[in-house]
């Protein structure tokens, strides 16, 4: 039992740095898979509000970053509502032509 254990013991201290080296390999190509995946909404809409961003810096920055990211889009509702506020005073052609426009945005 001894010799069985210290065998496998040696064997495992000859094996691990191969095992090491064949992971080291291929971190690589996960790396490719990953940048090549497509963006998950999170992402795309951290790249927006990155973008949106711009040249703010510091504590600005995060309450922008934080409030941009915590934000819902619209429902169709809620785009009715601000449409319809919006088109008061406009009747007939006038006032579908402004509401197709608003609600396509």
């Amino acid at each position: 039992m001894k010799k069985l254990m210290t065998v496998l013991a040696f064997s495992m201290v000859l094996l691990a740095p191969s095992a090491f080296a064949n992971a080291h390999k291929e971190a690589p190509d996960m790396k490719k898979a990953a940048a090549s995946a497509p963006m998950t909404k999170q992402q795309s809409k951290m790249g927006t509000c990155n973008t949106e961003a711009g040249d703010k810096k510091g504590d600005e920055r995060k309450a922008f970053m934080k409030t941009c990211l915590s934000a819902k889009p619209a429902t169709q509702q809620d785009k009715m509502k601000t449409c319809n506020v919006d088109a008061a005073g406009k009747k007939g052609d006038e006032r579908k032509a402004f509401m197709k426009e608003c609600l396509s945005k």
